[in-house]
């Protein structure tokens, strides 16, 4: 408490010691203290530079530098989006296209930001519409409408590596439009029609190939068992009756056809195998 004595009476009597000069001198304190005061906002950090060289990055919030010593620049650490334009480049295969993409980004290191790049923002644009032109003519067209998450992480990766150097990281990176000439669109098309073609055909022709299957075990089953087959033409009648009423039906006996395939063995043994009209009994 006495050192705190002493040290007022101290100051107390520099100033009756100052005189006329006192009121001045200490507005002129006050000045040079308060134009050395500087503000950041949340997403803002000062780069301080003292007597031209980088010194310290402050912020956010209240801090003090040397007037006319240090001088500070802000920089908004933010994810900043720009978007690209439209590049007309060749893919791979030779096809022209024409695209454009949007990039996220932000400053993690303000320091490298400003001392390594004129600027880093018009930097960080040009360098994405190039790694977007290389990016698409690394990959064939396919790839570009099949495939967009892997172009996008080649992109993001290939724009990363430089971005690093000037204190930017790439959040993101997506492709928006892709613009194909209008007879690729139409090769395209008829591309997908003539696949889904073929694969219908397919489709019918496996259902072709199990309906014979089911066919053949129906005509195995039927030819073991004689009567299956007479049953199966009542059936067949009973249907056709009541579908088709003015339909008239002859139906020969089982036994005339049987017979007739006898006769047909005994004329002429070779035709024989063609000319059972139906199973017989065993």
């Amino acid at each position: 408490m006495d050192q705190v004595t002493q040290i007022l009476h101290a100051v107390q009597a520099f100033v009756f010691s100052l005189g006329a000069l006192a009121i001045p001198l200490i507005f002129g304190l006050g000045a040079f203290i308060f134009s050395g005061l500087r503000i950041n906002q949340e997403w803002q950090r000062g780069v301080v530079y003292f007597l031209g060289r980088y010194a310290s990055t402050r912020g956010p919030g209240l801090y003090w530098i040397i007037p006319a010593i240090e001088y500070v620049k802000r920089v908004d650490v933010r994810i900043l989006t720009v978007k690209l334009e439209t590049q007309e480049t060749l893919s791979r295969d030779g096809v022209a296209v024409r695209v454009n993409a949007v990039v996220w980004y932000k400053v993690i290191d303000p320091a490298k930001a400003l001392n390594a790049v004129t600027d880093p923002y018009l930097a960080v644009l040009q360098a994405s519409e190039t790694a977007l032109r290389d990016t698409i003519g690394q990959h064939g067209l396919d790839e570009l409408l099949k495939h967009r998450d892997m172009v996008n992480a080649k992109l993001m990766d290939l724009l990363e590596r430089s971005a690093a150097k000037w204190g930017v990281h790439i959040d993101a990176v997506e492709m928006r439009d892709l613009d194909i000439p209008e007879q690729m669109q139409r090769a395209l098309a008829r591309e997908a029609e003539a696949t889904r073609e073929a694969k219908a055909r397919l489709i019918k022709a496996q259902g072709e190939a199990a309906a014979s299957a089911t066919l053949v075990e129906a005509a195995r089953m039927i030819e073991s068992v004689p009567a299956a087959l007479e049953l199966r033409r009542l059936q067949t009648l009973s249907e056709i009756g009541t579908e088709h009423n003015s339909t008239i039906v002859l139906a020969l006996p089982m036994e005339m056809t049987r017979a007739a395939a006898k006769l047909v063995e005994m004329t002429n043994p070779q035709l024989a195998p063609t000319a059972l009209a139906a199973p017989t009994e065993k």
